[in-house]
């Protein structure tokens, strides 16, 4: 059993996770960029991926990489690059729809079809999804069946807050089976218990709005008080200030989409030496008590 002391932050093993998708795919960007366009916009997703897989080659880390398969085909040997180097590749769906957006049958075919785009490509049995802006909730929870009907062993698709674009406050906010009598998994991102309320502190544009101290002592709780791994999330684009930028932005989309980019890989740098990680795979199925 770990102790409840400053030690046991680094005896427990957190998941981190990168969104493979690129600044033009992100849900907020979805009035402004036309699916159409993609493929005629400059790239730099394949660019940004590989900067980060040198950087959790620098640090002794592994990750799972949830990826587009609209990215997996342009760019296979960039998945090569992934598994090769002994991280997991797991599924985003094919080009970052919400969940909220389709159909049960729409859904499936979706994610069926990217399933078997990265398993074609790397070789490799994909175990994980997560859904594009974390858009699975209370009103969609069948997406939870087809995911495991289809052969996944987990999800990392639920944020337990409130949040104008998603979110399921009253969500367990650590590993559950939400289906009965099954192994699937659901495990949502890490928060913060505040009151009465869940605070979201697992990473993307929350970990660029907060202080790093803040960051740190989140996790610390989880670790040291709660005796739970957390999970820490983010995108290439994330680490890519010199990125096109978009006109005609919302001032609330322009905030949340680009505030301190330039901040971002180095405070990733620091919580990546502050912590003890690896990917959802090790973390939640090989070692589900962590301990």
């Amino acid at each position: 059993m770990v102790n409840s002391n400053a030690e046991s932050s680094r005896l427990i093993k957190n998941a981190l996770t990168v969104d493979v998708e690129d600044y033009f795919q992100v849900s907020a960007f979805e009035p402004y960029i036309d699916k159409s366009k993609w493929d005629l916009l400059p790239h730099r997703v394949e660019k940004n991926t590989q900067k980060i897989l040198d950087l959790f080659d620098s640090k002794g880390v592994k990750a799972t990489f949830f990826t587009l398969g609209w990215v997996a085909e342009r760019y296979p040997d960039l998945i090569h690059r992934i598994v090769d180097a002994g991280h997991e590749l797991a599924c985003h769906g094919y080009e970052h729809i919400r969940v909220t957006e389709q159909t049960p049958e729409q859904f499936r075919d979706d994610v069926a079809k990217t399933k078997k785009i990265l398993e074609d490509i790397s070789g490799q049995a994909i175990k994980g999804y997560r859904a594009a802006s974390y858009s699975i909730g209370a009103k969609n929870l069948w997406a939870l069946d087809v995911l495991q009907e289809l052969g996944f062993q987990y999800s990392s698709s639920i944020y337990p807050v409130k949040h104008d674009l998603y979110g399921m406050p009253d969500a367990p906010r650590f590993i559950f089976e939400p289906i009965n009598n099954q192994s699937f998994k659901e495990i949502p991102i890490t928060t913060i218990r505040f009151g009465d309320k869940n605070i979201p502190c697992g990473g993307g544009g929350f970990f660029r709005f907060y202080p790093y101290a803040f960051s740190k002592w989140a996790f610390k709780h989880v670790n040291d008080k709660e005796h739970q791994p957390a999970i820490f999330y983010f995108h290439p684009w994330e680490i890519d200030p010199e990125q096109p930028r978009q006109q005609g932005l919302s001032l609330k989309t322009k905030t949340r989409h680009y505030l301190n980019l330039n901040k971002m890989e180095g405070r990733i740098n620091r919580l990546l030496s502050d912590f003890a990680w690896d990917s959802m795979e090790n973390v939640f199925l090989k070692q589900p008590k962590n301990l």
